[in-house]
């Protein structure tokens, strides 16, 4: 039974995000935890080019961002289909200690590294800003390594992005970087605007010098894949997710929250959770454990 039944391809996003690394370590306690799977991890521009990626079959699996995984799974028939959930995305600015900016408000007019065109959590900061109506000069990146060098040199003012172990802001905070997050009054502006999103909260200690949880604003990126992706391979995922949980969160501080029941109650609907998945979580009783909805 050593046999590799499934050689998978996952579609992650561009090298200095946060998606390439958690891919790289989902795939490695995978492949690690179920000999019949290997799964191997591509570069994408992100999470708008895995949805088509997907429906296209030219992927087996990708990580979408919260904000277009909602969409893209509340079109009337999608093809979609959640394997896992992956975790939740607070998003925020962080701006250099020397920045006299403390608001968002404060970065109207001033130019902030959004992200790649392509990124899920750069359409959350585009939502964030709409909806506060904060129109700032925004700077798009080709690979999202490139954004805090221009933090450092003065280019931007303010870099976003979202989650734990976001790799610009790991690197940021350790240089001092500062973090901005929306008001109480702010969040509820947002949430009123934009039903998708949820409140969500950044843990203390997430990164350097972060003393205190940084409530904002986000949603759940999952691991998603077609309807034609095959029920064994989606129930051997499940299974092997399950039971490596605890070696995931130990390999990747952020895949804390890519738990099985984690799955089941992110998920907008039972019926979108992959059919093989479905098996296994009903096997393991928990649909009903999680709150099946």
């Amino acid at each position: 039974m050593n046999a590799v039944l499934f050689t998978l391809v996952l579609a992650t996003a561009t090298p200095g995000g946060g998606f390439p690394v958690f891919g790289d370590a989902f795939a490695e306690v995978l492949n690690a935890q179920e000999p019949a799977l290997r799964l191997t991890t591509r570069n994408t521009k992100g999470s708008t080019e895995n949805v088509p990626l997907l429906e296209d079959g030219k992927v087996d699996l990708a990580l979408v961002a919260g904000e277009i995984a909602s969409a893209a799974l509340a079109k009337p028939g999608t093809r979609l289909r959640i394997v896992a959930a992956m975790y939740s995305s607070p998003g925020m600015f962080i701006v250099r200690a020397d920045s006299p900016h403390r608001t968002i408000a404060d970065l109207r007019g001033r130019p902030v590294v959004l992200g790649t065109q392509a990124s899920g959590v750069t359409a959350l900061g585009r939502t964030v800003l709409k909806s506060l109506e904060v129109e700032v000069q925004p700077i798009t990146l080709e690979k999202a390594a490139d954004g805090p060098p221009m933090l450092l040199d003065g280019r931007a003012e303010a870099l976003w992005g979202a989650g734990v172990g976001w790799p610009a802001f790991a690197a940021l905070a350790k240089a001092g970087g500062r973090f901005i997050v929306p008001t109480e009054a702010e969040i509820e502006r947002i949430l009123s605007r934009e039903l998708s999103l949820q409140k969500v909260t950044l843990p203390a200690g997430s990164y350097a010098g972060q003393n205190s949880p940084l409530p904002s604003v986000g949603s759940w990126s999952y691991v998603l894949s077609s309807d034609k992706f095959p029920d064994e391979a989606a129930y051997l995922i499940a299974r092997a997710v399950h039971r490596a949980e605890g070696k995931l969160a130990a390999r990747l501080e952020q895949a804390r929250e890519t738990t099985m029941a984690n799955t089941v109650a992110a998920a907008p609907r039972p019926e979108l959770i992959h059919p093989g998945v479905r098996k296994y979580l009903q096997e393991a009783r928990l649909l009903a454990a999680a709150g099946r909805r």
